[in-house]
């Protein structure tokens, strides 16, 4: 599957049966449909979860296409502080993440030390404020 950001093929990695496609030259993320619900590890946490996304209406952002059916997605904003606007596929094949996003959405819902942030941090060399894990001032 091709990155719908730079258009670059995504590497798939994989936690718990969840695929997750990841793009090695913007950072974005695409969960599938479903995928976000089951990092979250409870089927009634993750749908009523998803609520929290809010048509964004008109955004200067460029509108992005689904790297499955193609078609324009819709900008959705996650109800945090601030809020997090995200790509939603119309045809609810998944969602795309700019980089970091993921973080600001799901490591509130998961906890500093669940899983998912644990995974988060393994998988892309962050803490949850940003910085650069094991690099060279990191490390003691």
């Amino acid at each position: 599957m091709n990155c719908p950001v730079c258009k670059e093929p995504m590497i798939v990695l994989e936690l718990d049966q969840v695929e997750i496609d990841h793009c090695l030259s913007c950072k974005g993320i695409w969960l599938d449909a479903g995928e976000l619900e089951l990092l979250l590890k409870d089927a009634d946490s993750g749908k009523a979860f998803l609520t929290a996304f809010k048509s964004a209406g008109p955004v200067a952002e460029k509108q992005r296409r689904c790297p499955i059916c193609r078609k324009k997605m819709e900008k959705v904003n996650f109800a945090g502080d601030p809020p997090v606007l995200i790509d939603r596929c119309r045809r609810e094949h998944g969602l795309w993440f700019d980089e970091g996003e993921l973080n600001r959405i799901i490591l509130p819902a998961s906890g500093e030390r669940g899983s998912v942030a644990g995974l988060l941090k393994d998988m892309f060399g962050k803490n949850i404020d940003g910085e650069i894990r094991n690099s060279p001032e990191n490390t003691e």
